[in-house]
């Protein structure tokens, strides 16, 4: 292990929700919970604020509702956040080019590869400065922990937050872990502590107490011997500047069960589409076709079909998918679909699908549609445009906002931007008002646009 606490870990705090009340002055200092609103959604990120009344990530959004029911909920801006990460991610490759995405808010970067560390004042000095240049780009806070291994650094993160920075000196790792419970290693979840808690070990310390042989007998061998050397804080884990993407999947999960035949086939199409333009995005193609369906009883099937070469053709994925699907029984309803590409390559080989190339235009006009269609404003069955709590919109006439609700055919209106020192008028509009449309987010200090 290293001698000197030269692996950062940066996690933004509350990063969606802090998104949110940056780019909205009417909602900073306030609840903000941003998730799926629907009847089994579940949050996403929950501001410090909303933390208070015990909200947290992962919790059904009905139980966040009675919790912190004057909360602002919000839908999340996905493509907003991705730019803010980038930008975020910049900052972070200044530093060194040893920079390993855990996701759009974490990442881990390793200080002496690129010569911003080598010692602890140096290493301190880096993550301080990286600090005040993400507040200085985004408007937000970042907590940074600093240490010898990626797992202490991970934990020396999670106590500098929110908005601090904590160093964890090489050789004080022992005596930092002994009292922690044993879900702090990584690899215990629940169903591990659970079982190492029935054999009477609920801490580390108790981990090392135990022995190794012991671990082994409990957990396995594979499993045993790695636990009890991080309970030693033993992690020579290397910093990974390329995390290969392993598949591309999109999926939904539906308020209402879905029963009609028809209806699950257009949203495999749908879903497939929806994949191939993720795929293509990422500059890739892929072989495999993998379906996935969550019945009514909560069972997950998965059926996949492997082609004879790479493609990212929405027809060849649309028809394969579709293919999937009638091996599928759904007759008592469907509550989850999902649509993923692997084995992935960089190529395709668009002469080995002759079989997609006589469909009609019919399918590449839809396709289209779905690609172009804006995420603020959806159209229900009945024709009626949906729009969605949180996101863009611009008025004719009041210029630019976003939707704080909508229902009964009426649309409520907040105008203001991240610039704005007060909030913003309200106004309520009916939902086909001509005069509103959607629109892309505005910039957050630094020229953050979604």
């Amino acid at each position: 292990m290293r001698t000197a606490p030269t692996i950062l870990h940066l996690d933004m705090d509350a990063f969606y929700a802090s998104a949110e009340q940056a780019s909205k002055p009417s909602l900073r200092g306030k609840a903000v919970i941003v998730g799926g609103l629907g009847p089994r959604g579940v949050v996403a990120t929950a501001s410090y604020e909303a933390r208070v009344f015990g909200v947290h990530s992962a919790m059904p959004m009905a139980q966040a509702r009675r919790l912190a029911p004057n909360a602002a909920y919000l839908t999340p801006r996905f493509t907003f956040y991705r730019t803010i990460s980038d930008q975020v991610m910049g900052l972070l490759r200044a530093l060194s080019p040893l920079v390993e995405p855990l996701s759009l808010d974490e990442a881990f970067v390793d200080l002496e590869a690129g010569g911003a560390a080598w010692d602890d004042e140096s290493a301190r000095l880096a993550g301080a400065r990286l600090r005040v240049d993400i507040r200085a780009v985004t408007g937000l806070t970042g907590s940074v922990g600093l240490a010898a291994s990626k797992m202490i650094a991970k934990i020396a993160s999670e106590q500098a937050k929110p908005d601090g920075l904590v160093l964890i000196e090489p050789g004080s790792e022992r005596a930092l872990l002994g009292p922690m419970s044993v879900r702090i290693l990584p690899g215990v979840g629940p169903a591990t502590g659970d079982h190492l808690r029935r054999s009477g070990i609920t801490t580390v310390e108790e981990i090392v107490e135990a022995g190794e042989d012991e671990v082994v007998r409990l957990l396995g061998k594979a499993h045993g011997h790695g636990l009890y050397a991080m309970a030693l804080a033993r992690d020579d884990r290397a910093v990974m500047a390329e995390r290969d993407t392993k598949s591309v999947s999109v999926e939904d999960t539906y308020d209402v069960d879905i029963h009609d035949r028809v209806r699950v086939r257009m949203e495999v199409q749908r879903l497939a589409d929806r994949c191939v333009r993720r795929l293509r995005g990422a500059g890739l193609s892929g072989r495999t076709i993998v379906l996935k369906v969550r019945r009514y009883d909560f069972s997950t099937l998965t059926r996949s079909e492997t082609l004879r070469g790479p493609t990212d053709d929405p027809a060849v994925v649309r028809e394969a998918a579709a293919r999937l699907l009638g091996s599928v029984d759904t007759t008592g309803g469907v509550r989850l679909l999902g649509v993923g590409v692997s084995g992935l390559a960089d190529y395709t080989q668009e002469d080995l699908f002759a079989q997609a190339a006589g469909e009609s235009d019919l399918a590449e006009e839809e396709a289209t549609a779905v690609a172009a269609q804006a995420p603020v404003a959806e159209e229900s069955a009945g024709g009626e445009r949906q729009w969605r709590a949180g996101h863009d919109v611009r008025h004719v006439e009041y210029g630019h906002g976003w939707v704080q609700g909508s229902g009964l055919g009426r649309v409520t209106v907040r105008f203001e931007t991240p610039d704005d020192v007060e909030p913003g008028w309200v106004r309520t509009f009916r939902t086909d008002d001509p005069g509103l449309e959607p629109a892309e987010p505005l910039s957050l200090r630094g020229g953050v646009r979604g």
